[in-house]
């Protein structure tokens, strides 16, 4: 039996209020052509559970796995292996709800754990202060801009064309509602990034400028000189990272000069799971900055009787007492996702992730060299870390991506689906290897991406 608490008085009354005539009326933003006019069409009305189970599994069965298969999509979502460990740990009572820890004396396992995470983070990032996450790594990114824009005062975000476009598309969907003006580009195909540039577009009205590190074509750049021009102009830098696991190899954006650091903390102790849920990132490298951080942060005290204890800081968003005043309105800040992260980077520790980048180098290094091999493939980096951008002679990488599919290799992202309709970009690549690669991998992806190619050829 449904339950239906509210009876139609009460919806008539609740319609009344905010002034719509009927339901229909609150998903007027809704394109027409994207609502249901009734029950969901070749679908049965009804079905035995044993039957449904039957149909599921059969549908689950089409998929192509990422441990089934040499695997090499990346774009900001990276298959990582997970110790069982983290599992058992983050089931533990301990951490007794992956919720908002509203009463500490309860809580205390999590608002422990978030503390410790905002810590690694803060490392991680070389910043000085870090939040206890957010929803997700564009989402943060957004947050970044919003951020910058209080605390310069200004309308003005400059977007790096190399930043993803996922992220990018995020910022400018929030800024129609909030006044921003979003200054976007698109990646030129270039072995390094112009950063001149970039810091030619930074004004005196801008109050942020966005770059990603590495960068969405997988290139690593000094981003010194950003901060600097950021700076003279007054302006904040905003770096975004989708890979952590790379900081375990290079230079912090922290000590580059970068004033907010956003990202994706998905690669440690979350897996790929369909896109999500993921886990986002948030760190200011000046403490001052710490009252126009978006989400929560937990702190250390000490009770009345002087012992340890882990209490919620500050808690800037709406659904606390800030209310309409909040930094944010995205209530979510993925606890049991942080949680994996944490479990996941103190299993590490800082030796065992700087190991494992150095490994996720050495096997993109043995990839970059193998592929480059393969007729009509040239490696556009002179700089990576996992991740590279391969440019192809004959048809579109798209077509290419889905044949590699069809021959049970699963060997990248093509850039001509992030970017459609950008012609510089249809012949593009993105090739992405971690720890889970094997060389026989590698050498499986050269040997389909060749014939591939031929197949592809005209005659």
């Amino acid at each position: 039996m449904r339950y239906l608490p509210l009876t139609d008085t009460d919806r008539a009354e609740m319609l009344a209020k905010c002034g719509a005539s009927s339901i229909d009326d609150l998903f007027v933003d809704v394109p027409e052509v994207a609502r249901l006019d009734g029950p969901i069409r070749d679908l049965p009305m009804h079905a035995s559970e044993m039957a449904v189970e039957r149909h599921m599994k059969a549908l689950a069965g089409k998929n192509l796995a990422a441990e089934n298969t040499p695997f090499f999509i990346g774009a900001g979502a990276y298959r990582h292996h997970i110790p069982a460990s983290v599992d058992t740990v983050i089931s533990r009572g301990e951490f007794l709800t992956a919720y908002t820890p509203y009463q500490p004396e309860i809580a205390q396992g999590t608002l422990q754990m978030l503390f410790e995470f905002q810590t690694q983070v803060a490392r991680l990032y070389g910043c000085a202060v870090a939040n206890a996450s957010l929803y997700d790594g564009s989402t943060a990114c957004w947050e970044a801009v919003a951020m910058a824009t209080r605390v310069t005062r200004r309308k003005r975000a400059v977007l790096s064309g190399s930043l993803h476009p996922h992220y990018a598309q995020v910022v400018k969907t929030m800024a129609q509602y909030t006044g921003e003006e979003i200054a976007d580009a698109q990646p030129a195909i270039t072995t390094e990034p112009n950063l001149d540039t970039l810091t030619a577009r930074i004004d005196e009205d801008t109050a942020c400028v966005v770059v990603q590190y590495p960068d969405i074509l997988g290139r690593i750049s000094d981003l010194s000189k950003v901060a600097d021009a950021a700076r003279a102009k007054g302006a904040l830098l905003v770096v975004v990272n989708t890979e952590p696991v790379a900081l375990g190899a290079i230079t912090s954006p922290g000590e580059m000069g970068a004033d907010i650091v956003v990202g994706e903390g998905q690669a440690l102790g979350v897996g790929l799971q369909f896109g999500g849920p993921y886990l986002g990132l948030f760190a200011v490298r000046d403490p001052k900055h710490v009252r126009q951080m978006p989400g929560r942060l937990c702190g250390e005290t000490v009770d009345a009787e002087g012992k340890r204890g882990f209490v919620l800081t500050l808690s800037t968003r709406e659904q606390h007492i800030r209310r309409e005043k909040a930094t944010s309105n995205i209530c979510t800040n993925s606890g049991l996702c942080a949680l994996a992260f944490t479990t996941h980077m103190t299993l590490l520790g800082e030796k065992g992730l700087r190991q494992l980048a150095a490994e996720n180098h050495r096997l993109a290094c043995l990839a970059a060299d193998r592929l480059e091999k393969v007729p009509g493939v040239s490696l556009l980096n002179n700089s990576f870390f996992n991740e590279f951008t391969l440019m192809l002679d004959g048809k579109p990488a798209r077509e290419i991506v889905r044949d590699l599919a069809d021959r049970g290799v699963l060997g990248g992202v093509s850039l001509g689906r992030l970017y459609p309709g950008v012609e510089a970009l249809e012949h593009a690549l993105l090739v992405a290897v971690t720890e889970t690669t094997t060389e026989d991998d590698i050498d499986r992806l050269a040997i389909e991406l060749h014939d591939a190619l031929a197949a592809q050829v005209p005659a």
